[in-house]
């Protein structure tokens, strides 16, 4: 195997640099040319790329974002806009690729490999956790430490003018980040897809909590069924006219920053890992973190099964609120 592609698509996740940074150099260390695609599959798409060296990734492993780009690219879900990228990706002579995204991601590579004939490996980088077949995906660890760092914020104001907080995360239908975000700030209650929300409840369990206090943090996960964290405010506030009740929208400011040590360490074992499969024949999978220990499972797997929380903890974090 001589030309490997890599691209970042979807959300970009911080951790997705030291992964583009692990791919390159293990590959040219092997001898083999990494051609990195600018822009995810839009890049593919309109033959936009770069051989990759090793000058290129230096200085990358503590930078947030993706130096490739990422973008959301409707053209490549037809067929034409992915026989434009086949063609490319013949031209270029390339023999394999390897995908850093999430579960759009891996769908699109999927369709490619078996139009194209082509090995691929996805790796799951996104924030929200949500990749079946993985405890980690790339990003998410970050995220949900700037989560933390944001509600500790706002707790301080909470106590400060005794105002119950209404918090909304990201994790689009999944509540990875606002369920372990809520453990991890000490929040006295969460909302998240995976669970019916009943305003009525929301508000009397709030009422129940704060008595003496007055103060609270809820997080809301931004696919909940009740809404977002304003419109939980609204429904909820009827039911608690005698309490201050405020919003915040914590938005893209958790995608971006430094990634962690943890994510630079798991973006570099699975890039280096996803060109070892490539080598040792693999096609059509996944990099998944399982423990201490890097897996590889049917990409197809990850494509049709949802991920779901430990709904488990939501009952410990019940068991630890502040009652009376």
């Amino acid at each position: 195997m001589k030309r490997i592609a890599l691209i970042t698509s979807g959300g970009d996740a911080p951790g997705m640099n030291a992964c583009v940074r692990s791919i390159t150099k293990y590959c040219l260390n092997k001898g083999i040319v990494p051609v990195g695609y600018f822009d995810g599959y839009q890049g593919m798409m309109e033959n936009r790329f770069q051989e990759l060296g090793f000058t290129d990734v230096d200085n990358i492993i503590h930078r947030g974002g993706t130096v490739l780009g990422t973008a959301r690219c409707e053209e490549f879900r037809t067929v034409d806009g992915r026989k434009r990228a086949i063609i490319n990706l013949k031209e270029n002579k390339i023999e394999a690729l390897i995908c850093i995204g999430g579960d759009g991601t891996f769908l699109g590579a999927n369709i490619l490999s078996k139009e194209m004939n082509i090995p691929v490996i996805g790796i799951p980088g996104t924030i929200d956790n949500d990749i079946s077949g993985t405890d980690h995906t790339i990003g998410y660890d970050t995220a949900l430490n700037t989560v933390i760092d944001a509600v500790d914020k706002i707790r301080d104001t909470a106590g400060s003018h005794h105002r119950v907080f209404f918090v909304e995360v990201m994790g689009r239908n999944a509540g990875f980040i606002a369920l372990n975000s809520a453990i991890a700030s000490g929040a006295e209650s969460v909302l998240i897809p995976e669970e019916h929300t009943d305003i009525l409840a929301v508000a009397n369990d709030l009422k129940e909590q704060n008595k003496g206090r007055r103060s609270s943090i809820v997080i809301v996960a931004e696919g909940d069924d009740g809404g977002g964290a304003r419109e939980i405010m609204n429904k909820v506030s009827p039911h608690m006219k005698e309490y201050t009740l405020r919003y915040s929208i914590l938005g893209h400011i958790q995608r971006g920053g430094s990634p962690s040590a943890f994510d630079r360490m798991l973006a570099t074992r699975m890039g280096a890992f996803s060109v070892e499969q490539l080598l040792e024949g693999k096609s059509n999978c996944m990099i998944g973190a399982r423990g201490d220990d890097l897996v590889i499972l049917p990409i197809d797997a990850a494509v049709k099964i949802q991920a779901v929380p430990d709904l488990s903890k939501l009952k410990m974090l019940h068991n630890l609120r502040t009652m009376g």
